[in-house]
This record gives structure tokens, C-alpha cells and sequence, in this order.
């Protein structure tokens, strides 16, 4: 029975050290990410290892898993535009590494690739780029300046084994100074257009009095040319309308009474 037990003892130490070297000879890639593989006494392996559970020799290889899916990443510079202005950028890039290019990259650069190369070239492009372009350029033409600070940023990457799906301007300011003068420049724009609008109504009111005395001139002449022509007659004339204009408003009124010429009329008033 002792020689029983022994038995399934060292049955059950054998199945955990061998369940041990089989798990310590898998790896698992999940999806999205590509692994290279490192051997000790050959280096780093140029095949790369695809998504799944593959087999290793344990304690001689070891795997470095890389993510291959897009990730996104904001990368702020200050630089200088063409006329000299201080210029604050922040560039948003979503980037992945070139799967066939893993071992390079494990090699020259590391697994923090990221870290080490975009920061550098986004400094080195955004800085060749801004300083074709003045302040106001950089304003009205933002399409052209992202346009190309995106191929030229995707150029670079290219030689280190990166590949960038998008590159974004989100955040574009200048200086204090800039900003200031800006504000200044519009207020006296703003300045010069009341100033202007002033003139203009000032030109309009002398052309109106001009035309008025114009006016009042010609009728003065025509109403001068009628009473020589016809004389006393005009008058007359004018003074029977107004007459009459009176008499109607006259005849409106309740606190008017009109009483007949030429008869008696007895009114009754008060004692």
C-alpha cells in the first residue's frame, strides 16, 4: 500500500513538472499584436509571430509582444513661424509599427519606440513646416499646413518602420505680443469703419440740405413767376382755400354756433 502511494506521489510530481515545461513552452499573441522572438544564443529572430498560442524553448526564448493596432498620441511644440512670431502647436498622431519591421525596430530603437522617435521628428517637421508660413498664413491656411506637415511627419516615420493613419493640427496659438497686437489692429479697423460711416452720413445729410434749398429755391421762383402773371389773383385765390379750410374745421367743432346776417335772432341768456 506504502508502494502505492510512492507511486501515485511521484506520478503527480512528474505530470506537475512536465504541465510545467509545456506551459512555460506557450505563449499566447492576442489579437491586433505581433511578437518577436528572442533567442539567447542567436539574438532576435526575424520572424515575426502572428496572433494565437505558438511553442517556445523555454529558459533559451522569450517572446516581446508588440501592439500593432493604431494608438493615438498628442505631441505639443513650440516653434517659430516666418515672421518671427512664437508659435504654440499641439499635433495629434495615430501611429502603429510596420509588423514585417518588429525585429528592426526591437533592435535599433526598443520596445519604447513611441517615446524615443515622435517626439524628435514631429519637432524636426512641425519646425521646417511653420517657419515656411507667417502668423497669417498659419491662420488662413491651416488646411495646407496640416496637409503638409502630414506628409512630410509620414515621410519620416517611414524610414524608422512606423506607419501613421492620421495626423491632426488641434491646438494652434501664438504669443502674448502676437495675440495683443491682433486685438489692436482690429479694434482700429473697427475705429476706421465708424470713422467712415460718419463721413458718409455726413455727405448724405449736406447732399439732402442741398437738394432741399434746391427745391424750396424752384418753388420760390415758380410762386414769384405766378403772381407776376396773374397777379393779385393768386393771392386771393390761396386765401379763399384757406378759408374754406378754416370754416370746415370750424364747422366740426361743437363749441361754434353760427347765426344767420341780416336777421334778429333772440338768445336766451342768463338774467
Amino acid at each position: 500500500m506504502a508502494k502505492l502511494f510512492e507511486s501515485i506521489g511521484k506520478l503527480g510530481l512528474a505530470l506537475a513538472i512536465g504541465g510545467g515545461v509545456v506551459n512555460s513552452a506557450l505563449f499566447n499573441v492576442d489579437a491586433g499584436h505581433r511578437a518577436v522572438i528572442f533567442d539567447r544564443f542567436r539574438g532576435v529572430q526575424d520572424a515575426v509571430v502572428g496572433e494565437g498560442t505558438h511553442f517556445l524553448i523555454p529558459w533559451v526564448q522569450k517572446p516581446i509582444v508588440f501592439d500593432c493596432r493604431s494608438r493615438p498620441r498628442n505631441v505639443p511644440v513650440i516653434t517659430g513661424s516666418k515672421d518671427l512670431q512664437n508659435v504654440n502647436i499641439t499635433l495629434r498622431i495615430l501611429f502603429r509599427p510596420v509588423a514585417a519591421q518588429l525585429p528592426r525596430i526591437f533592435t535599433s530603437i526598443g520596445e519604447d519606440y513611441d517615446e524615443r522617435v515622435l517626439p524628435s521628428i514631429t519637432t524636426e517637421v512641425l519646425k521646417a513646416v511653420v517657419a515656411r508660413f507667417d502668423a497669417g498664413e498659419l491662420i488662413t491656411q491651416r488646411e495646407l499646413v496640416s496637409r503638409q506637415v502630414s506628409e512630410d511627419l509620414t515621410e519620416r516615420a517611414a524610414t524608422f518602420g512606423l506607419i501613421l493613419d492620421d495626423v491632426s493640427l488641434t491646438h494652434l496659438t501664438f504669443g502674448k505680443e502676437f495675440t495683443e497686437a491682433v486685438e489692436m489692429k482690429q479694434v482700429a479697423q473697427q475705429e476706421a469703419e465708424r470713422a467712415r460711416f460718419i463721413v458718409e452720413k455726413a455727405e448724405q445729410q449736406k447732399q439732402a440740405a442741398i437738394i432741399s434749398a434746391a427745391g424750396d429755391s424752384q418753388a420760390a421762383l415758380l410762386i414769384a413767376n405766378s403772381l407776376a402773371e396773374a397777379g393779385d389773383g393768386l393771392v386771393e385765390l390761396r386765401k379763399l382755400e384757406a378759408a374754406e379750410d378754416i370754416a370746415f374745421q370750424l364747422s366740426r367743432s361743437r363749441n361754434v354756433t353760427y347765426l344767420p346776417s341780416g336777421q334778429g335772432t333772440l338768445l336766451q341768456l342768463p338774467q
